[in-house]
């Protein structure tokens, strides 16, 4: 089989349909368009989401809910089995993540560890924020949690 071969199925290609090239193509005058009317004019229609002169949906629905980005609390998170690289009785801070490479920039509000993963070394976890989770890992393991 070569590629000058192949073909398509059966019917899966049809030719274009000639609008306007006369009476005797079934689609002349009118071009499918009808007789008159806002569809049968040059740039006719309605814009996307026109109901017809009534109040639209997306005006009529409620909007909820309000997402301040200006005022909110940004943390930069890393979870705990990342800290699992660390020496045990390391003090681990924003300053270390950022020298061993775990994190790439520090955030405004600081550092938040979360509780994603297990936690096999004893270290002194230097933090802004820690979830519930997290602080029960560390002392689990032998560490410290310290709030900053």
């Amino acid at each position: 089989m070569n590629i000058q071969d192949l073909k398509g199925a059966e019917g899966a290609k049809s030719d274009t349909k000639r609008i306007g090239r006369g009476i005797g193509s079934g689609t002349g005058k009118t071009s499918t368009r009808g007789h008159k009317g806002q569809w049968a004019r040059s740039g006719g229609g309605v814009r996307p989401n026109f109901e017809g002169g009534q109040m639209p949906m997306t005006r009529r629905i409620p909007k909820r809910g309000f997402n301040n980005k200006r005022f909110a609390h940004v943390y930069s998170s890393v979870n705990i089995d990342k800290l699992n690289g660390f020496e045990n009785g390391a003090v681990v801070n924003v300053e270390a993540l950022l020298e061993c490479g775990i994190l790439k920039k520090v955030e405004p509000f600081g550092l938040k560890v979360m509780g994603g993963g297990e936690l096999e070394k004893k270290l002194t976890v230097q933090a802004k924020k820690f979830t519930k989770s997290a602080i029960e890992a560390i002392e689990k393991a032998g560490g410290k949690a310290e709030v900053l």
